[in-house]
């Protein structure tokens, strides 16, 4: 499927985890831009800053230091201009409590990091749908991506 330029932001701690990010993201669609940040506070400075845009879809890895991606959530959440921008959750395991409070919070998909690229480049492609289908987070079905996931 071939997507409009979309601006990504991923918050992600793990420099191979990003890479493999932006390596599947660029097979998908090689026009999708990506701004990559090591913890939250760069990407909230970056979202806070006035002169950059606005990106299309954020990606937050679960735990980072200095703020994890629950916290992100929550001070995007409390930005009304950042009311619409889609927050998928990236993280390698899922606590289905933690699933929920982020959903709450205002998550409206969570990611589950798959083992192999190829999976990953599909996972990050069904995410990518959602994006664009703008898909209800309430269908518990869909809140969650995975490997295992339809």
């Amino acid at each position: 499927m071939s997507y409009k330029p979309l601006l990504i932001y991923l918050a992600d701690d793990d420099p191979e985890d990003s890479m493999l990010f932006e390596e599947a993201l660029t097979e998908i669609d090689s026009k999708i831009c990506i701004e990559t940040f090591d913890n939250g506070v760069t990407l909230m400075d970056a979202l806070l800053n006035s002169q950059n845009a606005l990106p299309d879809a954020i990606y937050l890895d679960l735990n980072m230091p200095l703020m994890n991606g629950e916290e992100c959530v929550e001070d995007i959440r409390n930005e009304p201009k950042f009311s619409q921008i889609p927050i998928v959750i990236y993280s390698t395991y899922i606590d289905r409590a933690v699933a929920e409070r982020l959903r709450e919070k205002g998550a409206n998909w969570y990611l589950i990091k798959p083992n192999t690229f190829r999976e990953l480049r599909n996972l990050l492609g069904k995410s990518l749908d959602c994006v664009y289908t703008n898909l209800q987070k309430e269908a518990d079905s869909h809140f969650i991506i995975s490997a295992t996931s339809r």
